[in-house]
């Protein structure tokens, strides 16, 4: 019995997503796909997905006034959130970039995505926008408390992506 690549039937590739963040995890998943599924991405270009988080503009601080505490919320100034949200732009390029190289190394064709946004809606969104057919994603093994305290990104990918999702996790 031989391994079917996917997409094999109609003559087609099928379209895989890997949506990577800064950490070891999604670097494990874009390496895991890579070696694993690469006959599988050789019709189509591996596309690597990137959230850009957005920045919130106000900003609230405690006050000390006597034995009281006064919260306060601060706007930040527009060239402080500008120059903010193009730094972050070009970490998140450069992650993007460097992610695109490693591809090209194995021998695969990628492209690059960023939409600005929640981790969490922007690769649901990214999936459904490019008619994606399987997402992958790393897995950082949170446990259930931790999940249900900070949320868990591949869970929410895996309740709510429009594609089957792949959630790679690391050994341990």
């Amino acid at each position: 019995m031989g391994t079917q690549v996917l997409g094999e039937e109609k003559g087609e590739g099928k379209k895989v997503m890997v949506a990577i963040d800064e950490s070891e995890y999604s670097h494990f998943a874009l390496m895991w796909v890579l070696q694993s599924l690469k006959e599988s991405i050789t019709k189509n270009p591996l596309l690597i997905f990137m959230a850009q988080p957005v920045i919130d503009n106000n900003y609230t601080f405690a006050a000390h006034l006597g034995t009281a505490r006064i919260y306060s919320p601060v706007s930040a100034r527009p060239d402080f959130v500008n120059s903010y949200k193009e730094n972050q732009r070009k970490l998140v390029l450069a992650l993007l970039e460097k992610a695109k190289t490693i591809c090209a190394t194995h021998g695969v064709n990628a492209e690059i995505l960023t939409e600005e946004g929640d981790p969490r809606t922007a690769i649901c969104s990214a999936v459904e926008k490019h008619t994606i057919d399987l997402l992958v994603v790393g897995g950082r093994g949170l446990g259930k408390l931790k999940r249900a305290i900070i949320g868990s990104v591949s869970n929410y990918c895996v309740l709510n992506a429009k594609c089957p999702v792949l959630v790679v996790k690391k050994p341990k």
